[in-house]
């Protein structure tokens, strides 16, 4: 059964969108169940579960507890040893469920998102210097190797600056100042890594 937060979030998601399938990707669950939940709510039937008191609920406090001040490591059977101690009647196998459940919802707020940079065409520039620490030799001197290239473009500027390790304020600008007049322009943001 879904809760009323997920219900409400793939009826959003099907009203933005307009379309059962694109309010799944959304929503994270199979567009049948979105047109399911539609259906029902189109119908004017009220799609919300009876939720019955579990028996272990007076103990899952101390559970959540023990849970996050072990960093999810806790065992359930050492949950159910301690929670025999607090006056807990009911089996091992409850304990066990709580736990899982537990631990689940402390993963789930715990999980690292990782999302890709998405740019817009054009709007960032971003430069850095060769992996080389020097570049080719140019008039029997050792040079560094300035590479840029624009966001979302196959435009690329790579220029042999100064003498090698040479990434100073002035030979930096001087390859920006080249780099901006041979796109024509200049992005919004430029972005290095140092």
């Amino acid at each position: 059964m879904k809760s009323a937060e997920e219900i409400m979030n793939m009826l959003d998601a099907s009203g933005l969108t307009g379309s059962f399938r694109d309010a799944g990707e959304l929503a994270g669950v199979s567009h049948h169940t979105v047109a399911r939940y539609v259906a029902v709510r189109d119908s004017g039937l009220v799609a919300r579960g009876v939720t019955r008191p579990m028996l272990i609920d007076e103990f899952l406090p101390k559970l959540e507890e023990w849970i996050d001040r072990s960093n999810g490591k806790v065992r359930a059977d050492v949950a159910y040893a301690k929670l025999v101690a607090l006056g807990f009647t009911r089996s091992e196998r409850t304990t066990r469920r709580a736990v899982a459940a537990v631990k689940k919802s402390y993963r789930l707020g715990r999980v690292r998102v990782h999302r890709p940079w998405v740019t817009e065409p054009g709007m960032w520039l971003q430069y850095d210097f060769g992996v080389l620490t020097t570049g080719p030799v140019i008039d029997g001197a050792r040079t560094t190797l300035f590479c840029a290239w624009l966001a979302w473009s196959r435009f690329r500027v790579v220029l042999a600056i100064g003498v090698a390790g040479d990434k100073t304020a002035p030979s930096v600008m001087a390859a920006l100042d080249v780099t901006l007049r041979r796109l024509g322009g200049a992005p919004t943001y430029l972005l290095t890594d140092s």
